[in-house]
């Protein structure tokens, strides 16, 4: 692929294309429906859940399709339906879920479903309401008798980059490990399952290869697909290891880095 011709562009959306006030600038959403008119592919890949996508696909049109929960879920954007789902095992969880605790005791657990998720009474939750986007508190025995597509360890004083290292360590072999944000919140999804495989197996759905993919990221969960895209672009604001992983640099997601290169890319 030549860096002028994509026939996939493939993004992720917090800290990529979506900005600190959790909006998406009308300049993208403009750059984004230019790749579908152009007959391009468009992914928005995320490490969001399904349930957290309704608000995208309104902000974008409903333009493209979705990979959830860092490659465990295809979603339809247009339709707002789940397409195809890469499950944990419930032993696999279970299992994951002592090896951890035994090694950073103050983990606390939650599992993500296609229609929701469970957490621990103890788990802390985040800026989502939890009961309107249907969760709930669970006891261990509810927590781990269901597959899931992501397990979610919090701890609330640990460095990210430490912690994912430490659970890598101690779950490598049974999961997926990685994290998307500033703090200590691991996401781990089954076996193999990352970004950079849900859209491989989606590109050869349609007959094509990494030298037609571009990718824009910003954390470690993006690395595997930016790694494995033809060409990679990490914003100026990415975490220091995607920085030195991507092909190329654009700028920050508040200054609408995706769209300026989109609107090179896709005239």
């Amino acid at each position: 692929m030549t860096h002028l011709s994509p026939r996939v562009v493939a993004t992720d959306l917090d800290g990529t294309i979506v900005r600190s006030d959790g909006t998406i600038s009308d300049r993208t959403v403009a750059a984004l429906a230019r790749v579908e008119r152009a007959g391009a592919m468009l992914v928005m890949v995320t490490g969001r859940p399904p349930r957290w996508m309704k608000e995208i696909a309104t902000a974008v049109d409903h333009h493209g399709v979705a990979i959830c929960a860092n490659g465990a879920v295809l979603y339809d954007l247009h339709t707002e339906t789940v397409l195809q789902t890469m499950e944990i095992p419930p032993p696999v969880i279970a299992e994951a879920v002592g090896r951890l605790r035994a090694v950073a005791p103050e983990l606390r657990f939650a599992v993500e479903h296609p229609d929701g998720f469970v957490f621990e009474k103890s788990y802390l939750l985040g800026r989502w309401d939890a009961a309107a986007l249907g969760g709930r508190p669970v006891d261990f025995e509810d927590l781990v008798d269901r597959s899931g597509t992501k397990l979610l360890a919090f701890h609330p004083e640990a460095d990210p980059d430490v912690l994912s290292a430490k659970a890598m360590e101690a779950v490598g072999d049974l999961v997926t490990v990685t994290h998307s944000s500033g703090r200590g919140l691991l996401e781990m999804s089954a076996h193999g399952v990352t970004k950079a495989s849900a859209l491989a197996a989606l590109c050869t759905e349609h007959g094509l290869t990494s030298d037609a993919v571009v990718a824009f990221g910003d954390m470690p969960n993006d690395l595997p697909m930016l790694t494995w895209a033809g060409t990679s672009y990490g914003v100026a604001n990415a975490h220091p290891l995607v920085l030195a992983a991507v092909t190329h640099k654009t700028s920050r997601n508040d200054d609408d880095g995706v769209a300026e290169v989109l609107e090179r890319l896709f005239p």
